[in-house]
């Protein structure tokens, strides 16, 4: 025996080689030893797994050597160690598929080892085999009560240890495997927000799932395992909805799906989805009823964020327009049906895109709330709005895009009545406010569809609403106008011209017309501006009027814009060549022009390119232009200024601009706008204002221009307050190129 124990001695100071995966045999099941044949048919299997590690722990060598005898002829590998804590220091390290643990050993027992074996992280569902001399009963409980899988007594029969130790590691792969299921399982229902119950309805016990009581946010001791104990936790419609079920289920074995609302006890409410399948035996009698308990409320804010997203206005709050023209289809079948009239109103901010520009988009934007917030009260303020099954709340109400409105009315009234909701909505609108430290005060147009006599679907009577609304606009903002058939006509015309218009340069049909610019002291003509004509093939000459603004919502004030600055550098260049070397030219670049990236340097080749002085080229810009984006403003007028062109503010006073911003903006000249100076004579406030805009001119040291000059009385007073030039229908309305020339002539001849 001393040399047996020498033996295993060595044998622990040097165990086997390991050369596979600890734990590999846990994962896998196990294969009879040599068995690596395929599938029937010879096909070859995959590689064989490594053969079971055991480690036996024994004080006894013999019974070592035999154990290991046994084993090794079954296909196991075999470790082997003489006492406890030797024995739990090799299991850390080998980490073996089983262990077979002596009872009786010196120092650490079986019972203790076995103990501190399932306090390993590795140790806990390792199977453990106990072999003892001991037959009482006492022992083998306590053997179980330390963890042992199972005991086998001494003496051993050799030949079937083999087998307990296989089917044994066999049944604590198959717990393994259950219970790495379990997990799994856990985790999906933990992820998904979903646990399961199962209700044995002859025991009347409800077993829940750990997570249908995370869910419900209960304790499984102080809950009671019956599926009524639910209902207390849920709001009191859904309470009686689930009861039903569930009688229903008793009943008729019925199974059930629904949606019910829990109350937690700070207030806020999860909403859960509970869903159950009866079980029923031979007589039809339920016997079962098993199902899940789901938290869905993320899913539904989900959904709610997702529909509101795609059928409201995230600016406003409003619905958009798909909402809206849903919505307007409801209403108008049931109008249909009861012979009820209804009226489409669109709405458009006036002048919005000057106030964009100016005051820049986040002001814009609020602008916008606060219109909708506007028209939002008003009708609710109304009567001539229908509430009920017709349209709900704010569904009358919707932000078509941009600065669009439309508002569904229905009711029993005349047109009178419509129009009276029209004039409301107009002085509502209207209303003042202040946003970043500026009043502003807007208007709006509306135009007006009723059905069924504009139409009788939605897209025709919006259609219709919107031709409306655009000649609101056309005579002069701030009303509202009802469809006539020949607004369509009007677009049709509009939509002609603005196919004309994009023809009109391929076509040379664009002309450039200049108008004096009269030095007050002298009375000489010191400059022209050029304005743009269209010579319609059809329409004859079209104002700028009529046309500048189409070109501006279509895009084509760009090309336009460039045309402008290359015709009136070459027709310069053709007055200087003649003689007039001193003349200069204004030239109004709207605010596309000015936001192009290479507009500079755009300008800059033109004047190059037609061989003037850039001193004599002057660049007109609003207001609006100037405080759309303040920086980048300053940085492309230093450029123009840099390369040696003329800046001009044009209409001065009548936009947003600051007096501080001014100072920044390296400006030459400033435009006083025909509006001041119209009334100059008879109006104490214009005369007031056109004279405070000299005065700031000359102490800036900036030349002053003051348009729209009819009358000798005007130009008088103008002198008077020491205006540099004037241009206006006194002195010259624009004419064509040769006419200038030959204003000019006559000039030099009188000279």
């Amino acid at each position: 025996m001393h040399d047996m124990r020498e033996g295993a001695a060595r044998c622990v100071a040097a165990p086997h080689p390991i050369n596979d995966r600890p734990w590999a045999m846990n994962h896998h099941l196990i294969a009879a030893p040599g068995d690596t044949a395929g599938p029937r048919g010879g096909t070859p299997a995959q590689a064989p797994q490594p053969a079971p590690r055991v480690l036996v722990i024994d004080d006894d060598g013999m019974m070592r050597m035999l154990v290991r005898e046994a084993l090794e002829s079954g296909g196991f590998r075999v470790e082997e160690v003489e006492d406890g804590e030797h024995g739990l220091t090799l299991f850390q390290a080998l980490r073996p598929d089983v262990v077979l643990l002596d009872v009786v050993m010196p120092g650490m027992d079986g019972f203790d080892t076995c103990a501190a074996l399932r306090r390993l992280p590795a140790g806990a569902r390792v199977p453990v085999l106990m072999m003892t001399g001991l037959d009482d009963t006492a022992s083998v409980n306590r053997a179980y009560e330390v963890g042992a899988t199972d005991f086998v007594t001494k003496p051993i029969a050799w030949p079937i240890l083999s087998h307990r130790v296989r089917y044994l590691l066999r049944a604590s792969q198959a717990f393994d495997a259950l219970v790495r299921s379990e997990e799994r399982l856990a985790e999906a229902q933990r992820l998904a927000q979903l646990g399961h119950w199962d209700w044995n309805l002859d025991r009347e016990v409800v077993y829940r799932s750990d997570e249908v009581l995370r869910i419900l946010e209960v304790d499984r001791d102080s809950f009671a395992p019956d599926y009524r104990a639910l209902l207390p936790l849920l709001h009191r419609d859904d309470a009686a909805a689930l009861a039903a079920a569930i009688d229903a289920a008793l009943d008729r074995a019925q199974s059930f799906s629904l949606e019910c609302r829990r109350v937690r006890p700070d207030g806020t409410t999860r909403i859960l989805h509970e869903q159950a399948v009866v079980t029923c035996d031979e007589s039809g009698k339920p016997v079962r009823i098993h199902g899940t308990t789901q938290d869905i409320t993320e899913r539904r804010r989900t959904e709610e964020r997702m529909r509101t997203l795609a059928l409201y206005d995230t600016l406003t709050g409003l619905p958009n327009r798909q909402f809206f023209k849903e919505q307007f289809g409801h209403s108008l079948a049931h109008a249909a049906r009861l012979g009820l009239p209804l009226a489409v109103l669109v709405l458009d901010v006036d002048r919005f895109k000057r106030i964009n520009d100016t005051l820049g988009h986040g002001v814009g934007d609020r602008l916008l709330k606060v219109v909708g917030a506007r028209l939002a009260a008003t009708l609710r303020d109304t009567d001539y709005v229908t509430r009920g099954e017709i349209v709900a709340g704010s569904q009358n109400l919707a932000r078509l895009g941009g600065d669009e409105f439309t508002i569904m009315l229905v009711s029993q009234a005349q047109a009178e009545d419509v129009a009276k909701v029209a004039r409301r909505i107009l002085e509502e609108v209207a209303r003042p406010l202040a946003l970043d430290g500026h009043e502003i005060v807007v208007t709006a147009s509306i135009g007006i569809a009723v059905f069924p006599a504009d139409g009788d679907d939605p897209d025709t009577l919006l259609k219709n609403a919107d031709s409306a609304m655009y000649f609101a606009k056309d005579q002069g903002r701030d009303n509202y106008q009802f469809f006539s058939p020949s607004m369509n006509a009007r677009s049709v015309q509009k939509l002609s011209m603005e196919n004309g218009l994009r023809k009109a340069l391929e076509r040379e049909e664009l002309r450039l017309f200049y108008q004096p610019k009269i030095d007050a002291a002298s009375g000489r003509i010191a400059g022209v501006e050029a304005l743009i004509r269209w010579q319609h093939p059809a329409l004859g000459m079209v104002p700028p009027n009529d046309f500048i603004p189409l070109a501006e919502e279509t895009g084509l004030i760009v090309p336009i814009g460039e045309w402008v600055l290359h015709a009136a550098c070459r027709q310069l260049a053709r007055w200087h060549a003649a003689g007039f070397a001193e003349l200069t030219v204004a030239v109004n670049m709207a605010s596309p022009n000015f936001a192009q990236k290479d507009f500079v340097a755009s300008v800059a080749a033109t004047i190059r390119g037609a061989g003037i002085a850039p001193g004599s080229v002057e660049i007109e810009v609003t207001e609006s232009v100037l405080m759309r984006d303040i920086n980048a403003t300053i940085a492309t007028l230093n450029g123009l200024k840099a390369s040696g062109v003329r800046l001009s503010v044009d209409d001065f006073g009548t936009g947003y601009s600051s007096l501080s911003y001014l100072k920044r903006f390296p400006i030459d000249t400033l435009k006083i706008d025909r509006s001041f100076v119209r009334d100059v004579i008879n109006n104490r406030e214009d005369a007031a204002i056109t004279a405070a805009i000299i005065a700031l001119s000359q102490s800036l040291g900036l030349q002053v221009v003051a348009e729209g000059v009819e009358t000798e009385e005007q130009a008088a007073y103008l002198r008077s307050k020491g205006c540099h030039l004037m241009q206006g229908f006194l002195f010259s309305r624009p004419v064509p190129p040769d006419q200038i020339t030959a204003l000019l002539q006559a000039e030099l001849a009188g000279a």
